[in-house]
């Protein structure tokens, strides 16, 4: 696919193609215009210009299940074959009815139970060919495409623009960092390295003249709710300036970048308002991505809401990207 946007009848490339003109859009531009202006009194510095994005409900979705849930759900009917007495875990059993809410709301124990039974003692090397695999066989239920090829168009543009004005963008999520690494520069221009997620011990061997590190569940970060700002203090070590979420999950990453931020900073949050191009929930979602107490407080906050339904002209990505060759799992 092309990175070039499509361009006006006066023949100039407009900023974010797919975004319908409106308050969110107008809010974006105007405060990436004031801070990138040299002389301008609200003017950041390049290096200070961090520019962090939730991942699941913000820049692909995350219904009917969050994508790497449907990941280690795959995985974990393959083990089952080999394994039949994880069908009396109950963790086992929520995952089986796609039950996400039952893994998540005991403090995620359910669900660090079934990544240690799916993924606990293999290397990361063997990790990321079972992702790479993954993404190229399995197919999103609801839109029969790849799921790396199910990302927003408007939000892959809007990272575009960020970084053509010097900013750095990360991806701070409460989903697996391995995970995400594998795929997010391909997929999104995000190096590794700019990632941040939740994640658990590895350690270190040299097993037949080759150097291996094995991933473990043991001392598992959980980059949600206030662990984001812990994982941005930890893993960037500067202060965002720009942030983008989904849910209230994401409500003390958007509190770290707006409040008392001695620059100006914008937070912004993606409402799931259109059931027809996508899903529409806050209150109530189908898995993940609870919107209630972030959205009441954008208005004092200052917080920009961007309305799915209203702002967006278009939602998946317009043209999939080539597939990597399938490597076996």
């Amino acid at each position: 696919m092309t990175d070039a946007p499509s361009k006006d009848q006066a023949g100039v490339s407009p900023a974010l193609p797919s975004w319908n003109e409106g308050p969110a859009k107008a809010g974006l531009l105007e405060y990436v215009a004031r801070v990138t202006e040299p002389g301008s009194p609200d003017f950041i510095p390049p290096s200070e210009r961090i520019a962090v994005f939730d991942n699941d409900g913000t820049l692909w979705p995350e219904n009917p299940i969050p994508f790497q849930a449907a990941f280690i759900m795959d995985r974990l009917k393959e083990g089952l074959g080999d394994h039949p007495e994880w069908a009396e875990d109950p963790a086992v059993q929520s995952a089986l009815k796609l039950d996400v809410r039952a893994l998540v709301d005991d403090g995620h124990r359910g669900l660090l139970r079934i990544v240690s039974l799916t993924h606990a003692g293999m290397t990361t090397d063997a990790f990321t060919e079972r992702v790479n695999h993954w993404m190229h066989t399995a197919r999103h239920p609801r839109y029969e495409r790849p799921y790396d090829a199910c990302i927003y168009q408007p939000m892959l543009e809007l990272l575009r623009y960020l970084r053509a004005q010097d900013f750095k963008t990360f991806i701070v999520s409460g989903g697996g960092a391995d995970f995400m690494r594998v795929w997010s520069e391909r997929v999104y221009g995000i190096p590794p390295e700019q990632v941040v997620g939740s994640h658990g011990q590895v350690t270190f061997e040299v097993r037949d003249g080759e150097a291996v590190l094995h991933k473990s569940t043991d001392g598992i970060f959980v980059d949600d709710k206030e662990g984001k700002p812990v994982g941005i203090h930890q893993f960037i070590g500067r202060r965002p300036v720009l942030a983008f979420g989904n849910s209230d999950g994401d409500k003390a990453m958007l509190e770290y970048t707006t409040l008392g931020n001695p620059r100006p900073s914008l937070g912004l949050i993606l409402h799931h308002t259109d059931g027809e191009r996508e899903y529409a929930y806050d209150a109530e979602p189908r898995s993940t991505g609870k919107l209630v107490e972030a959205l009441a407080d954008a208005p004092e906050r200052g917080w920009v809401v961007v309305d799915m339904a209203r702002d967006w002209s278009t939602v998946l990505l317009n043209e999939p990207f080539p597939a990597e060759s399938p490597s076996s799992p």
